[in-house]
């Protein structure tokens, strides 16, 4: 197993350990500053646990990254109250498109035709997954969502900055800038119930620890798009955990919107490996 083969599993292990976010979220009674906080301060630890000595090198990149990832999180809690579920996802999910030309303007990664073709297909399987459950919402949440967005795209290209040296740092600072920002929010929210215990450490182990980790990992090897396109599968992954656990059964749409987004993900990942094999006996 190839050294990128190992990259995009790491991030298939990401996006599945975020999509567990909806199901944990639901066991803790608090606001979502509150939560964002707490689990990003648990993260922090399981970030410190792998890293042990951390190296913080205040360069631009590593900066960057740690503020973007921070903002991400902050305005996708904050759309979440102003706006619907749905459109905070979808709207948050047209990264891809931001991160196509970030890339390739500031990382000089210029996308593929494959990474061309399975964009449009993600983008129609998105609007399918999503169909009846989009609605106009509050017009400045969904600003919000599309800002949320943006941010993980610049997320996603200061953190593929890092490819040379450890992302790493870049979460960890992140997660506590979140945590700080938050202190206010978890001193008003007073002791949760012990499921909302239970929630808080599953969230901040596996749904952003471990998440981080495999992140951080994946990101040194794989564009910065083709990364992207991966994480896409974070939303259809949602029911998927809401079925397991709730018995609830996604409509035709959503589960034909789910097929064209995981077969863009493996046209484009299968497609990239089988060129780059290619590659170097063509020269």
């Amino acid at each position: 197993m190839n050294s990128e083969t190992k990259a995009v599993i790491a991030l298939v292990g990401s996006a599945l350990l975020w999509s567990t976010g909806g199901v944990f979220i639901k066991l803790v009674d608090w606001n979502g500053f509150a939560i964002a906080g707490s689990r990003s301060l648990i993260a922090s630890f399981v970030l410190l646990i792998y890293l042990k000595k951390p190296r913080f090198k205040f360069r631009f990149p590593l900066l960057a990254a740690a503020l973007s990832s921070a903002c991400t999180m902050t305005l996708y809690v904050l759309a979440n109250k102003m706006t619907t579920a749905a459109n905070t996802i979808l709207l948050q999910y047209t990264a891809p498109v931001y991160v196509a030309v970030l890339a390739w303007v500031i990382l000089k990664e210029k996308p593929t035709a494959d990474n061309w073709i399975a964009l449009v297909i993600i983008v129609v399987g998105m609007l399918l997954f999503f169909t009846g459950k989009l609605s106009p919402g509050n017009m400045f949440g969904n600003v919000l969502a599309v800002l949320s967005g943006l941010g993980l795209a610049f997320f996603a290209v200061f953190m593929r900055m890092q490819k040379g040296n450890s992302p790493f740092e870049s979460f960890l600072l992140a997660h506590l800038i979140t945590f700080v920002v938050s202190i206010p929010f978890i001193l008003k929210s007073g002791l949760p119930e012990a499921s909302g215990w239970f929630g808080i450490f599953m969230l901040g182990v596996f749904q952003l620890g471990f998440a981080s980790l495999l992140f951080s990992y994946g990101i040194r090897q794989v564009s910065a798009l083709k990364t992207m396109l991966i994480l896409t599968l974070e939303p259809i992954l949602n029911p998927v955990w809401v079925f397991l656990f709730t018995g609830e059964v996604p409509g035709i749409y959503a589960v034909v919107g789910g097929v064209f987004i995981i077969s863009a993900v493996l046209f484009t990942t299968i497609y990239s490996s089988r060129r780059e094999r290619l590659t170097p006996t063509s020269q």
